[in-house]
């Protein structure tokens, strides 16, 4: 049946914002392949044309009930009209969806009959789109389809393919059940077949074993839980500086780990004994810290850091191991070109910082080697694959340090866990998140989260965690090609495709 294009449309986006059901409730990633397969078909049922607008309609649906949450830093915090608010996360999402829309035209155009090729098709160009949105202008691949995946069977290709390709795994499926469904339970025994075949060989097989236990560490995690607009508040500061510092100086555990921007001044503008006392009980005692602070100076610009210190760190030149954040985030702490107008639109405390090397060194400490990354860097998979290039130097555990406090209460706090999780199955490392408002917890090499406090309190964890050493095969590919291979393996089937529809003329 054929409907109106406005009917359709209607229908795609509705399909849109129920696929963005999947990762607010990880359960719910069967639901996922049921909404893409009913995507598939209906692509291939349309022209070009028509299939562009169907891309568009969903995806843009889809980013927005999943990302709506940027609403409450542009309105609630940044001061923008909330039609404004609205209709500039509109517009962002569209944008974002102009690549399954391409997608989903070059499905279309390049569709053979063949449901087995058609669906390899469908999962080569929705790779393709992910990656797209994942890479390009910095690239925003949250709600990126794999993570609907972390507590399916599917997680156990993460150590293998890593989030995107999952999400081609997920096309694929999805796709062939769509066009292989025959008239018949005998025509719909060989998708149905395939289907069930994959997910229950990922769940017999598991994840496989690439990681060793190193050493075990206990670690104490802050959690402020400063409000976002008493953070930079002149008048709050001091007992939100106060909390900080008296909670450091008594943590129980060998590793303390303080979230973003914890101390939001540089050391330069705290009172003279503030960071002295944290330096000197951390360079003179047993423990070690890492911590959220700005760094640099007018002349050489500035960061968003992560300090940390402990008795190894006291012969370095500042006194402090020092981790610059590397994947900056667009209006918050770069100004895009040609977009300073909107952000002066906003009472947002923006930043203009440097980027840190993408590859940076780990802290050292206690035989452990403590992987750093500031706020949604933990997105970026491939970059902190970087890492793992020498494996005698890779992160034994990573320690995530944030503050989506911007967002409130939100499904963003458990959207970001995911994100975490997802980084613990794709390299078989455990996951320190230290954060302002939430989810501060302990996820270890497996995905799992073993201890972890309620979201928007202020508190303290105490926990034990488990460096681990050891390359997955994510973490040998990507560390040396990036997202080539996956971006590779969709262009050869497209390109197959193609050409195989042109010697069928």
């Amino acid at each position: 049946m054929r409907r109106s294009l406005p009917l359709e449309l209607l229908f795609a986006a509705l399909l849109g914002a129920i696929h963005s059901l999947s990762f607010a409730h990880t359960a719910a990633w069967p639901l996922q392949i049921a909404v893409v397969a009913v995507l598939a078909w209906r692509a291939s049922h349309a022209t070009p044309w028509r299939a562009a607008w169907i891309g568009l309609a969903f995806g843009t649906a889809w980013l927005a009930a999943g990302t709506w949450w940027l609403f409450i830093s542009l309105h609630t915090y940044g001061g923008l009209p909330a039609w404004l608010a609205v209709l500039a996360i509109g517009l962002l999402c569209a944008f974002l969806s102009l690549y399954l829309a391409a997608a989903l035209a070059m499905f279309a155009k390049g569709r053979s009959g063949s449901a087995i090729r058609d669906a390899l098709l469908f999962g080569a160009v929705w790779l393709l789109a992910e990656l797209a949105r994942g890479v390009i202008f910095t690239g925003f691949p949250w709600v990126a389809s794999g993570y609907a995946h972390v507590d399916g069977p599917l997680a156990a290709l993460a150590p293998w393919l890593g989030v995107y390709g999952i999400g081609f795994v997920v096309g694929v499926l999805a796709a062939w059940l769509a066009l292989g469904w025959g008239d018949t339970w005998r025509g719909r025994a060989g998708p149905i077949g395939a289907l069930v075949l994959v997910l229950g060989a990922a769940t017999l097989l598991g994840p496989g074993r690439f990681s060793q236990p190193n050493g075990t560490l206990t670690v104490t995690l802050l959690q402020g839980n400063v409000a976002q607009d008493e953070k930079f508040a002149l008048a709050t500061m001091p007992q939100a500086l106060a909390w900080t510092r008296t909670n450091l100086l008594a943590a129980r555990g060998e590793l303390v780990v303080a979230p973003e921007t914890v101390i939001p001044l540089l050391p330069s503008q705290l009172d003279a004994d503030y960071w002295q006392t944290i330096a000197e009980h951390f360079q003179r005692g047993p423990q070690a810290v890492l911590l959220g602070l700005p760094l640099g100076d007018p002349a050489a610009g500035y960061t968003n850091s992560a300090a940390g210190i402990s008795a190894a760190t006291a012969a370095l030149p500042n006194g402090f191991y020092r981790y610059d954040k590397h994947h900056l985030v667009p209006f918050g702490e770069f100004i895009p070109l040609g977009f300073r107008w909107f952000t002066e639109l906003m009472n947002i405390p923006l930043g203009d910082f440097n980027r840190g090397p993408v590859g940076a060194p780990s802290f050292a400490f206690h035989g452990e080697r403590i992987g750093a990354n500031i706020c949604y860097e933990d997105l970026f998979g491939e970059e902190l694959a970087a890492r793992f290039e020498d494996p005698a130097n890779a992160p034994t555990m990573f320690a995530n340090i944030s503050n989506i406090g911007w967002f409130g209460d939100t499904i963003a706090i458990a959207q970001h866990l995911e994100i975490s999780r997802m980084r613990t199955l794709e390299f078989q490392r455990p996951m320190l998140r230290a954060t302002n408002t939430g989810a501060t917890a302990v996820i270890d090499h497996t995905g799992r989260v073993t201890a972890s406090l309620p979201r928007l309190t202020q508190g303290v964890l105490d926990a034990e965690v488990q460096g681990r050493t050891g390359l997955t095969p994510f973490a040998w590919w990507a560390s040396r090609f990036g997202l080539w291979p996956l971006t590779l393996l969709a262009l050869v089937i497209v390109a197959s495709a193609v050409f195989g529809r042109r010697r069928a003329r």
